[in-house]
C-alpha cells in the first residue's frame, strides 16, 4: 500500500503500474528493514528507493494548511541521504525525488562536484529534508561541519558497485559512520560483487536481499543489434545508423576523450547537430550539452562511459557502441540509457572482424542475444528518405491563405513536377548525406556469431599449446596475458583459446592458423622479454620452468615490450587517497614491487572526471 501523497504523484506522472524493483521495495512488509537490492540500469531504481524511503520520511508527517493532507515537518538536519557516483546521476535523482515528494513539501538539495560549495552550505544551513550528492563533496561538507547526519533516518547508496570501482570506499565508510545506528540503509547495485556484500555486512542489519536483475520491464524494450564493420569505416557506419534510425536523441559511445572529439568533428562536418560529454568538460558545459539534447537543439551526443553515467535523456531511441565496451557491465550500463520507462530503444554495437570474439563474449556474459545485421547502405537510406517524405504531414499542416496565394503564383509560372521536385530537394537538404560503405565478404558476415575457431569433436585439434615463463608469483592475470599476446605476440583475440596460469608458468592455446606466425615472432626474445616455447597438451601439474634453480631469480620475470597508447581510458581508477602526496610515486599501487608482473598497457594514471 503506497502512501497517498506518493500514489497521487505517480498518478500525475502517468505511472499505471510499478516496475518489479519498485513493487518489491515498496512492499509494506519491508517498511522498517534495510535492503540490499540488485537491479539493472533502467529498471526504475530512483523511484523505487523514493518509495522505499517513505516509511522513514513520512513517519512524523504533520497536517498541512488544508488540514486534510500530511506534510513533512519544518526542514532542519537532513532526514534522508542519497549517495551517487556522478554529478549527472545525483542531479537526476534530485529531479525525480522533487516531483515524487512535491505534495509532502520536501526540501531537497544536491551537493556535487563542479557546483558552488558555498551555495550548497547555505542550503544546508537553512535546513533540508533530503540531501543528494557525490561522495567526495559530501565528505567535504561533513568535515567542515556543514552536513550534520545525527538525525538521519535513511541512507541510500545508488550504483554502489560503480562507487567502489571509482575508489570511493573510504568516503562511503566515512559518511555511513557519521549516521545514527538506528538509520535504515538501502543499498542499490547493478551487480553484487564481494566488495558490495562486505559493505552491506558491515553497515546493514538484517537486510532484505532483493534481486531483480532479470526485471522484464528493465531491458525488454531494448533491441540489441550487432554489425560487422571494417575498422576504417566505423565513423561511416555511425553516420548511416543515425540516418537510418532518425531518433529524436541518440547516444554514441567512444572509449577515450580523443575518440569522442574525432567522432564529434566528423558528425558536425556531415551536418548533424551533435554535442559531447567527456571528463574534460566543466559542469557548465556539461549542463549546456544536456539541455541542448533535452530541448531538441541537438540530436546526437558522443560520450565516454564515465561521463555518460547516470544521464537520463528523454526520447533517447538509439545507442551506438562505436568502440566495444570494456566488459558486460559497461555494455548493460550503456544500453540502459535507452528503452527506459516503457519506451522502445535500439542498441547497436559496431564490431571490427578481429573483435567479434570479444563482442560475442560480452553479449554472452550479459545474457543478451543480439541480432547480427548489415549496416545500412546509401540506397537503403535513400529509400527510407523517399518513404519519409511521402508520409511526412508536417509541411501540409496549418497552410495559411498567404501560403495558398504563393502556391497559386508558383503553379502559374512552373509545372507541377518542378514544384514537387523543388520540395523534395528542400527535404533532402535538411538531411546529412549517407556514406558509401564497402560491404564485408559474405563469409565474414556468416561467421559473425562465432567466438573463435571451432574444435573438432575429438579434442583441441585446431589449437597448439605454448608455455610462457611467467605465472602467479609474477602477478600474472588473464587480462594482462591477453594484452601481451595480442600486442607483442601479434595475435587476434579469436586466435587465443584457453589460458592456464600456474605458480611460475602460464599455458596458452593458440589457433593453428596463427601458431607458426606467433612462434616465429617470439622465437628470439630480448633479455627483458618473456620466453615462449611450444609444448604438448599440458599435464595437470605444471612442468619445471626452463631449468632455473634459483627461486630468487625466478621471482623477477621479464615482460613483453608494449607500446603505450597516447590516450588514456576514461574509465581508469583514481589513485587511492592514502597514496596521495608521497613523493614522485604518489598514487601508484603499493603492492607492485620489483618482482611484480606489470604490463605497460593497463589502466593507470587517468583522473576521474
Amino acid at each position: 500500500m503506497l502512501h497517498p501523497l506518493l500514489a497521487e504523484a505517480l498518478r500525475r506522472k502517468g505511472y499505471d503500474t510499478l516496475t518489479a524493483v519498485q513493487a518489491a521495495v515498496a512492499d509494506p512488509k519491508l517498511a522498517d528493514r534495510d535492503m540490499l537490492v540488485s537491479s539493472k540500469t533502467g529498471s526504475g531504481k530512483t523511484v523505487a528507493y523514493g518509495l522505499g524511503m517513505a516509511s522513514a520520511l513520512l513517519a512524523d508527517a504533520l497536517p498541512g494548511e488544508s488540514g486534510d493532507q500530511l506534510v513533512l515537518p519544518p526542514a532542519g538536519k537532513p532526514l534522508a541521504l542519497i549517495i551517487a557516483p556522478t554529478r549527472e546521476l545525483a542531479l537526476q535523482v534530485q529531479r525525480e525525488l522533487r516531483w515524487l515528494y512535491e505534495d509532502a513539501g520536501a526540501i531537497i538539495t544536491a551537493c556535487v562536484g563542479g557546483m558552488d560549495p558555498r551555495a550548497e552550505r547555505r542550503h544546508l544551513e537553512r535546513g533540508v529534508h533530503i540531501v543528494v550528492g557525490t561522495p567526495g563533496r559530501l565528505v567535504d561538507h561533513l568535515t567542515r561541519g556543514a552536513l550534520q547526519l545525527d538525525q538521519l533516518a535513511v541512507a541510500v547508496l545508488d550504483e554502489a558497485d560503480e562507487m567502489l570501482d571509482l575508489g570511493f570506499r573510504e568516503d562511503l565508510e566515512t559518511l555511513l559512520a557519521a549516521t545514527p545506528s538506528t538509520r535504515r540503509t538501502l543499498l542499490f547495485s547493478a551487480t553484487l560483487p564481494k566488495g558490495i556484500v562486505a559493505l552491506a555486512t558491515r553497515f546493514q542489519r538484517n537486510a532484505a536481499r532483493i534481486e531483480v536483475a532479470s526485471d522484464v520491464s528493465g531491458h525488454s524494450d531494448i533491441e540489441h543489434r550487432a554489425a560487422l564493420v571494417r575498422p576504417n569505416a566505423i565513423e561511416k557506419g555511425v553516420v548511416n545508423l543515425l540516418r537510418q534510425t532518425e531518433s529524436p536523441a541518440s547516444l554514441v559511445f567512444c572509449n577515450t576523450r580523443d575518440a569522442v572529439r574525432r567522432m564529434h568533428a566528423t558528425l558536425i562536418e556531415r551536418g548533424f547537430s551533435a554535442v559531447i560529454l567527456s571528463g574534460e568538460l566543466g559542469q557548465h558545459e556539461r549542463n549546456q550539452a544536456l539541455q541542448a539534447l533535452r530541448d531538441g537543439r541537438a540530436r546526437v551526443c558522443i560520450a565516454t562511459d564515465v561521463a555518460a553515467r547516470g544521464i537520463d535523456l528523454p526520447h533517447l531511441g538509439l545507442v551506438i557502441h562505436a568502440d566495444l565496451p570494456h566488459d558486460s557491465e559497461v555494455l548493460q550500463h550503456r544500453s540502459g540509457r535507452t528503452g527506459r520507462a516503457g519506451r522502445k530503444g535500439i542498441s547497436v554495437m559496431l564490431v571490427p572482424p578481429s573483435r567479434r570474439g570479444k563482442a560475442n563474449r560480452l553479449y554472452a556474459e550479459g545474457g543478451i542475444t543480439p541480432v547480427w545485421v548489415a549496416l545500412p547502405s546509401t540506397d537503403d537510406i535513400r529509400a527510407l528518405d523517399r518513404t519519409r517524405v511521402l508520409s511526412d504531414e508536417t509541411p501540409f499542416a496549418d497552410i495559411s491563405d498567404e501560403d495558398r496565394e504563393m502556391a497559386a503564383a508558383l503553379l502559374a509560372n512552373r509545372p507541377v513536377e518542378e514544384i514537387a521536385a523543388a520540395l523534395a530537394r528542400v527535404f533532402r537538404s535538411r538531411l546529412p548525406e549517407p556514406e558509401e560503405i564497402d560491404p564485408l565478404p559474405l563469409e565474414e558476415m556468416r561467421s559473425a556469431g562465432k567466438d573463435r575457431p571451432e574444435r573438432h569433436a575429438g579434442g583441441p585439434a585446431q589449437f597448439r599449446w605454448f608455455e610462457l615463463n611467467v605465472g602467479r608469483q609474477d602477478r600474472a592475470e588473464p587480462k594482462g596475458i591477453l594484452r601481451m599476446l595480442t600486442r607483442s605476440g601479434g595475435l587476434e583475440r579469436r586466435h587465443i583459446g584457453g589460458i592456464r596460469i600456474h605458480d611460475r608458468t602460464c599455458h596458452v592455446e593458440v589457433a593453428i592458423e596463427a601458431a607458426d606466425r606467433f612462434q616465429k615472432r617470439t622465437a628470439n626474445p630480448a633479455a627483458d622479454e618473456i620466453r615462449v616455447r611450444p609444448i604438448d597438451e599440458p599435464a595437470a601439474k605444471p612442468k619445471r620452468d626452463f631449468g632455473s634453480k634459483n627461486p630468487r631469480k625466478e621471482a623477477k620475470k621479464p615482460e613483453f615490450r608494449e607500446e603505450r597508447t597516447t590516450s588514456k581510458p576514461e574509465h581508469a581508477h583514481k589513485p587511492h587517497p592514502k597514496h596521495k602526496g608521497k613523493g614522485k610515486d604518489a598514487g601508484k599501487d603499493s603492492h607492485k614491487g620489483k618482482g611484480a608482473y606489470q604490463g605497460k598497457g593497463g589502466r593507470k594514471g587517468d583522473s576521474r572526471p
